[in-house]
């Protein structure tokens, strides 16, 4: 398959591309080049997309749960008495 460049830059992806693909006008899509040359045109998915991509294993914690993680975790890292707490990471200024 082809396709020609117009004057503007623009080409028409074949038909069948599109159907493979299953572009809309409209639709985004990326461009991807490889250090061999050649080039990849995969479409620009929306993030809807995605939802229920990643199967749930467990049902979702509950905000007391995460309340309780929060602190345990607290409990386990405090600092030893009579040792000096790290200082946090500074944030770079520009």
């Amino acid at each position: 398959m082809e396709s020609s460049i117009t004057v503007k830059g623009q080409a028409t992806i074949p038909k069948m591309i599109r159907e493979h693909l299953h572009l809309r006008p409209g639709d985004r899509v990326k461009f991807f080049v490889h250090p061999d040359g050649s080039v990849v045109l995969l479409p620009k998915l929306p993030v809807m997309a995605l939802r229920g991509m990643a199967k749930r294993t467990r049902r979702p914690v509950t905000i007391a749960e995460m309340g309780e993680a929060v602190a345990a975790a607290a409990a386990v890292t405090e600092t030893p008495p009579g040792s000096k707490p790290r200082p946090r990471p500074r944030a770079k200024r520009r």
